[in-house]
């Protein structure tokens, strides 16, 4: 006769480091109960759980609505590495949807992010970047960003953060400075790119030369380029090995060589000899 055994194993199916998610619309709402909780091993867990969950932009539009922004806002001060590191992970997920984008602006989380600039641990601070890259592909999210005063920390961070994240603020910068390159011009944005124009790194010298067309766009921005002698090295670029390098340096030539007053003698010059007989 067949005898009843419980197994000491849990189920193949269950993962034993994210909770439990409760059925139907329940879920969200006892994750974001979770979140809040004392215990550290169900916040990590619920942290975990939602990974999984802001992939479909369904679940990231209820767990916007279900208040868990303001329960991720506050795990961004937590003591624990891990779950400031899973925190700004959910969180750059959710903002992979524009709904998650649109949230972020509604809920004030680039300021709260913003305090993990210096954070001590790489993981935390790639994940930050990711979601200010994400977040500037909306010209209200760049200008969010402008807004919230963070460009001049940014251009600072230029210089100082790994090569990975260098590309993440290169990317950054050259949406925000699309909609306003005042605040980081008066942080010697020029010559910090300049610099970057000469790496090693390929990506790095076509996402400085990128964001040198939002630079150039001003006038104080062409001063600027030609002040700090910008031009030769875009010059040098044009022959570079790397296509997308090319392209975006005769970019930057293009808007750092033309001033409006020039534009003006091209534009009369044309008329002028249109009218001639």
């Amino acid at each position: 006769m067949a005898h009843a055994r419980i197994s000491m194993y849990l189920p193949p199916d269950i993962n034993p480091t994210q909770a439990a998610i409760a059925y139907g619309c329940r879920a969200l709402p006892k994750l974001n109960e979770e979140l809040q909780s004392e215990d550290l091993l169900t916040r990590q867990k619920a942290l975990m759980a939602l990974c999984d969950l802001m992939h479909d932009p369904e679940h990231v539009y209820v767990a916007i609505d279900t208040g868990c922004l303001e329960s991720l806002k506050a795990l961004l001060k937590d003591n624990n590495d891990m779950v400031r590191i899973k925190t700004t992970e959910v969180l750059y997920i959710m903002a992979t949807h524009n709904v998650g984008r649109e949230g972020f602006l509604e809920h004030d989380v680039i300021l709260a992010l913003s305090y993990l600039l210096n954070d001590p641990q790489s993981a935390c601070r790639k994940n930050l970047h990711l979601v200010f890259k994400h977040v500037a592909q909306l010209p209200s999210g760049a200008q969010g960003i402008v807004n919230s005063g963070l460009i001049p920390s940014l251009v600072w961070k230029l210089q100082r953060e790994e090569e990975e994240i260098q590309g993440l603020l290169l990317d950054t910068l050259a949406a925000c400075l699309m909609e306003d390159a005042t605040e980081a011009l008066g942080s010697h944005v020029v010559p910090f790119l300049k610099q970057k124009l000469l790496s090693t790194n390929d990506d790095i010298r076509s996402k400085a030369a990128r964001t040198l067309i939002a630079v150039s766009i001003p006038l104080e921005g062409k001063n600027q380029v030609w002040q700090h002698d910008v031009i030769p090295i875009l010059v040098h670029l044009l022959k570079d090995k790397v296509e997308e390098v090319q392209a975006n340096a005769a970019g930057a030539l293009m808007y750092a060589t033309v001033t409006t007053q020039e534009l003006e003698k091209v534009i009369l010059k044309f008329v002028w000899n249109d009218k001639r007989p």
